[in-house]
């Protein structure tokens, strides 16, 4: 521990000195205490110069022997303070010298005697012996003596308190975003409100406190009364006092001084404009009190007791004074109503108001209270006058007191206009409320039939009005000519000419003129030296408008259009409000002006055409906005393109152009226009219009409606689309800022509500029909898919009875998880708009599917009836088939067996009409025969649909050639015998065989099977079915299929008859010569005649061919020919050898025939022949 050093004799004054230990109880150390010699000599410096007391007299009073204690407690209990009192000592003779006494204490008290008290407050917990006294302490006097110490206490809280606190938050920038979290508002909104307390207490008018006087022997009898609980009554007095008349007396005097004390308070009034608002309330609410402690007194037990007493002497007159002449009951009432107004009125609201908005904010208060209260209090209208006009004075000094606070004229113009505009709104404030004031006072006023008076408000605060207004408009004429000249707008940068002054400088120098005076000040003598600075600064402003209307002539001189005028003016147009610079430019505003009206015309023109012939009118529909909306929205865009042309009106004549002949015409017509293009007309008839109508979300979901052009039903939703286009008519007229009354608003509330079912069921519907007629356009399909269709008609029939109402009604639970407590009804009809639309949406799937499928599974039957006719083209059509089939089957699509089976018809007639063209042609081909002894190239297979397709001029060309192969049969001989090799029946078995491949080709494909993927067991003996196209061959209505057969037959005869003839050369080697000759016998006619058939029969053999074609068949005989040729040689030489001799044996004869006839002829006469007749 350090060394404590002992206390100088002399100490300093300032406190500097050595301190000292003190000990407990126990004899140990507890704390370090200042000297008292050191803090005695602290206060002989300085109480003096502040209580003006005489450092003897000080050391007389002021120290005692108590003192030292009281310091040592003072420098080490923490905080507390420690007061010196001074005390005026009451003196018999009130003209001798008064003599003051002094008091060093730690608690304080006060008394009439006061003078004066110098508080000392410690700023820590204790004080340090180890520091300065003077930087420990803080010294605050507190003045008495007067008859009361509000106007001392006001002082230091206006101007000490108070005062020090808002410097230091304004050395802090103000009041910043995060003060209001600290608490700085609020304190000073209460250090205003302690403020106004304290300025309250001063100005309340003290009402005069009235004591009744009690007889001491009624006292004791209450008294008596009280202690033994009964209640107080004439028994308790002796009959002979009760009939005393001395006594009697007394009690009558003591009543008619109750009645001359009641009546000075009854009786008390003061002008209500004579003093200031808050002394009237405080008035009328302290007279109140001062009647309610009257009655209170008057209903004591004593007061009863002596008015019992006067009774009971039958002195009534006093008793009935007592009650009548005071005036008590009806002052009591009167003041009892006019306090309905005083009481809570929120005066201290103004009063406490720390800014402009918590001004506004007080007056609104204020004036709703008046206008409220005054109809149920009868406090008087000619007092309520002088009563606003009272809180116009206060209004006066608060706004005077706020707006000094920021010293304006210092304000950056930001902030400057924004406190005059907040200032120019809260006068308007008060503007409204007093319209609002005078229209109840003039009311009140014939309601009550009080004697007319005229309802009217002098305000206190009219010249500061008009003071802030004019500044408003001052300073923004100089902030615009400051802009203007500053760099950034290029009036004051570059191009100085010789002469010219610096204009951003002279119009700083200009304001500073201002800078030095009290620009609020709307006393005469602040008014005088307002207009002598304004009149300086005007001076320095002429010189630089003269400048200015230099470089905007040589601008607007060399601007090249319109458009460069324009946004000339445009820059420069906050300059035209000086009556100088707008006279110089005025020749350049002819031109601009006649371009704006020729815009205007334009969107005239344009308005005309109207709404529904625009191409807004599209886009309106595109971006879903209904009629009504779309409609104002385009007239609000002309009126924006309108106001925007009037705009530039503005900046080529300033903003007062009204005042012009050629802006007061465009203004007048641009009123005109805008009238046209009011919306609230449209607004209203389309409120008309629905009220009208019945628009309400009621009735059943679904309708049947009948076609018109078919004469049909058809399934509708029963919900009108009005309904969907007013709730977004009323979405977008609000959002427009249209009030839609309440019932609409419901309305569409109801069909927003509903909204998304009905969309959804109309969308739904409309599926479902569009999916029906793709049904019936593809009937093919129409069975596959009539389960879905069946369970989509009976969800139909399911919701044909659900309303609407249901939908209106209901809480959107849907949105939600399902929980138990939801109502499951509300779910039902919600879960069954889902289901239709999930059962319609499958049905509009599966259909789509299938009509793909269903035309590609068509596209390849078609194709079978074009494709080559070969087993892999017919297998890979039919397996592309079988796997759709496959894949329907798969998919669950019902009655696809039986669709199956159509389908299998459809192919079975394209095979069979197949089967009977590859007949015919197989007839054809086996029919055709080579006259050239060539065969012809394969033929290939036609279309057999050409016929039913118009007869195409290019037949389709199929990739497969059917083609029957010849069969080529050798004529042998061999050991003098000729065969056929191989034989005939060969052919026939060959041909046979070609024309069932044929047929197999379409015979052999496997059907199209639709239960491939069914699980299934047959029984044995269960009828097998048909798996291929086998039995189409039994199909055949004609005889088609018989006719191959018969060919074949045909063809075999013939080809038995031509072997056959070379078959007869067999007999060359087995007839003998003579038995032919001895057939002949002499006859030269046989002879004859053998030998030209012998002539014509070698044309068989003796050619230079060596084979003969029947069409698909060929007969070589080259190996026989020879042979044959050389044997009917011999057999011819041998015959004609022979008939040479026969011959020559026949001419012998007859020529002696002929001989022997000529000689008897010869020997005959002809004259013998002459006359005998001739025959012919």
């Amino acid at each position: 521990m350090s060394t404590l050093v002992e206390p100088p004799a002399s100490p300093a004054v300032n406190g500097s000195f050595t301190p000292e230990p003190t000990t407990n109880g126990n004899g140990t150390h507890s704390a370090l205490v200042i000297d008292p010699a050191a803090f005695k000599a602290y206060l002989l410096a300085l109480i003096p110069a502040l209580l003006g007391a005489p450092p003897e007299e000080l050391e007389e009073s002021l120290f005692d022997a108590e003192s030292d204690e009281r310091v040592a407690r003072f420098s080490t209990e923490s905080g507390g303070a420690i007061y010196v009192s001074k005390l005026k000592v009451a003196d018999v003779d009130e003209d001798a010298t008064p003599t003051y006494t002094y008091q060093l204490t730690t608690q304080l008290t006060y008394t009439p005697h006061h003078v004066s008290t110098v508080a000392l407050i410690k700023r820590g917990l204790t004080l340090d012996p180890l520091q300065p006294l003077h930087g420990q302490l803080q010294v605050l006097n507190l003045f008495g003596g007067d008859e009361t110490p509000y106007e001392s206490l006001h002082a230091v809280v206006s101007q000490g308190v108070k005062a020090w606190f808002d410097a230091f938050v304004e050395t802090r920038g103000g009041v910043k975003e995060g003060d209001s979290k600290m608490g700085i508002p609020a304190t000073k909104k209460k250090f205003a409100e302690l403020e106004l307390s304290l300025r309250h207490l001063q100005q309340n008018v003290e009402i005069p406190e009235t004591h009744l006087i009690i007889h001491p022997i009624i006292q004791r009898a209450v008294q008596e009364a009280q202690a033994t609980g009964v209640r107080p009554n004439l028994s308790l007095i002796p009959n002979k006092t009760l009939n005393d008349s001395t006594f009697l007396n007394t009690l009558q005097s003591h009543v008619n001084s109750w009645i001359k004390s009641i009546q000075s308070v009854t009786k008390l009034t003061r002008d209500v404009s004579s003093g200031t608002a808050s002394q009237e309330i405080n008035f009328w609410l302290s007279l109140e009190s001062a009647l309610e402690g009257i009655e209170a007194q008057l209903r004591s037990d004593e007061v009863i007791m002596v008015q019992e007493c006067l009774r009971n002497a039958k002195r009534f007159r006093a008793t009935v004074s007592l009650i009548a002449d005071t005036g008590l009951k009806e002052s009591t009432d009167e003041v009892h109503k006019n306090n309905i107004l005083m009481r809570d009125f929120p005066l201290n609201e103004l009063l406490s108001a720390t800014d402009l908005d918590k001004i506004n904010d007080s007056l609104l208060q204020i004036f709703s209270h008046m206008n409220k209260k005054m109809r149920l209090s009868p406090y008087p209208i000619r007092r309520c006058l002088p009563l606003v006009e009272a809180i116009s004075r206060d209004f006066n000094d608060q706004m005077l007191k706020v707006l000094t606070s920021h010293r304006l004229a210092y304000q950056p113009y930001d902030s400057f206009d924004r406190l005059l505009t907040t200032a120019q709104a809260t006068f308007r404030t008060w503007d409204e409320q007093i319209k609002d004031f005078t229209n109840v006072a003039r009311e009140l006023t014939r309601k009550r039939g009080e004697k007319f008076i005229p309802i009217k408000i002098v305000p206190a605060h009219a010249k500061l009005q008009e003071r802030v207004r004019y500044l408003q408009e001052w300073r923004k004429k100089h902030e615009q000519l400051a802009v203007m000249t500053g760099p950034t707008k290029g009036l004051s940068g570059t191009g100085k000419e010789v002469g010219d002054i610096d204009m951003e400088e002279e119009v700083k120098e200009a304001y500073e003129l201002i800078k030095g005076i009290d620009i609020l000040d709307v006393s005469e003598e602040g008014t005088e030296i307002w207009v002598t600075a304004e009149n300086a600064y005007n001076e320095r402003v002429a010189r630089v408008e003269n400048q200015i209307i230099s470089r905007l002539r040589d601008r607007l001189g060399t601007a090249r259009n319109a458009n460069e005028m324009f946004r000339v003016f445009s820059k420069f147009n906050a300059l035209f409000v000086r009556q100088k610079i707008r006279g110089a430019i005025s020749e350049y505003q002819t031109q601009l002006i006649d371009s704006v009206k020729e815009d205007i015309k334009r969107l005239h023109d344009k308005f005309k055409t109207q709404y529904r012939f625009s191409e807004a009118y599209h886009m309106s529909q595109m971006r879903d906005l209904p009629p009504i909306a779309g409609a104002i929205i385009w007239a609000r865009q002309i009126d924006r393109q309108l106001q925007t042309y009037m705009k530039r009106v503005e900046d080529v004549l300033g903003s007062d152009y009204e005042y012009y002949a050629q802006g007061q015409k465009l203004q007048q017509e641009s009123a005109s226009f805008r009238k046209k293009l009011e919306t609230r007309p449209v607004f209203e008839a389309w409120l008309t219009d629905i009220n009208r109508r019945d628009l309400g979300v009621s009735g059943r979901l679904f309708e049947i409606v009948r076609l018109r052009g078919t004469g049909g039903y058809a399934l509708a939703v029963n919900f009108d689309p009005q309904t969907i286009t007013l709730f977004k008519e009323v979405r977008n007229l609000q959002w427009l800022n249209f009030q839609v009354p309440h019932a609409i608003t419901n309305m569409a509330k109801d069909a927003k509500r509903v909204y998304p079912h009905a969309v959804s069921l109309m969308e739904t519907v409309r599926t479902y029909g569009q999916t029906l007629d793709l049904i019936e356009k593809n009937k093919g399909i129409e069975m596959l898919v009539a389960e879905h269709r069946n369970e989509a008609q009976n969800k139909i029939s399911q919701g044909i009875n659900l309303r609407w109402d249901y939908f209106v009604n209901a809480f959107d639970t849907h949105r939600y998880l399902p929980t138990p407590g939801i109502d499951a009804r509300d779910n039902r009809h919600v879960q069954y708009v889902r289901d239709f639309a999930s059962v319609v949406s499958v049905l509009q799937d599966k259909t789509n599917t299938l009509i793909d499928v269903y035309k590609d599974i068509m596209r390849i039957v078609e194709e079978l009836s074009t494709c080559p006719y070969t087993t892999a083209a017919f297998t890979d059509l039919l397996g592309k088939i079988q796997a759709a089939v496959d894949k329907m089957n798969l998919e669950g699509y019902a009655n696809l067996e039986n669709w199956v089976a159509d389908l299998d018809r459809r192919i079975e007639a394209i095979l069979l009409a197949r089967l009977q063209h590859v007949i015919v042609l197989w007839c054809a081909e086996f029919e055709r025969t080579d006259e050239d002894g060539a065969r012809r190239e394969p033929v290939a297979l036609r279309d057999i649909t050409n016929k039913r397709r118009d007869k195409r001029k290019d037949e389709k060309h199929l990739e497969g050639e059917l083609v029957l192969k010849p069969i080529v049969h050798e004529i042998r001989i061999q050991n003098q015998v000729i065969f056929l090799d191989p034989p005939i029946e060969y052919a026939r078995q060959t041909w046979v065989k070609q024309l069932h491949e044929w047929l197999g080709i379409i015979c052999s494909l496997r059907r199209i099977q639709s239960s491939r993927y069914e699980i299934g067991l047959q029984m044995s003996g269960a009828a097998a079915v048909e798996t291929t196209y086998t039995s189409l061959l039994t199909r055949f209505d004609d005889a088609t299929l018989e006719r191959p057969f018969a060919l074949i037959e045909t063809k075999v005869q013939e080809l038995k008859d031509y072997v056959a003839k070379w078959l007869r050369f067999q007999s060359l080697w087995d007839l003998e010569a003579e038995y032919v000759f001895n057939r002949l016998g002499d006859s030269l006619a046989n002879w004859q005649q053998l030998l030209t058939e012998i002539k014509k029969a070698r044309s068989t053999f003796d050619t230079s061919e060596t084979q003969k074609t029947f069409g698909v068949c060929v007969i070589d005989y080259e190996q026989v020919q020879s042979r044959v040729n050389a044997k009917y040689d011999a057999w011819q030489k041998d015959i004609l050898s022979r008939f040479g001799v026969k011959l020559g044996e026949t001419m012998k004869e007859m020529h002696a025939a002929i001989l022997k006839a000529r000689n008897e002829l010869e020997h005959h006469s002809i004259e013998g022949l002459v006359g005998a007749p001739r025959r012919f």
